[in-house]
């Protein structure tokens, strides 16, 4: 299920999205950026619609997900149907 980002505060999203560029450890190139940095081009991915806060009802965890990321899981759940 996809949480609109506008809609959870202001804290929480920047803890949300924190959580996630410190787990998925993403490759920025040989840059090194900050965090601040890192959580900024999230949340303009989320801004952008190339992200969204995904709610996942079986694992009950709230996660960040790329829009191509969301395509691929409503694929399978065609295909588990």
């Amino acid at each position: 299920m996809i949480i609109p980002f506008e809609q959870l505060d202001k804290d929480t999203l920047y803890n949300l999205i924190e959580s996630y560029v410190l787990r998925e450890g993403t490759d920025y190139g040989e840059q090194e950026f900050s965090i601040e940095s890192k959580v900024a081009q999230v949340n303009q991915q989320l801004k952008s619609g190339e992200a969204m806060v995904f709610f996942s009802e079986p694992h009950e965890s709230v996660t960040i997900i790329s829009k191509n990321e969301f395509k691929a899981l409503q694929s399978e759940a065609q295909f588990d149907e």
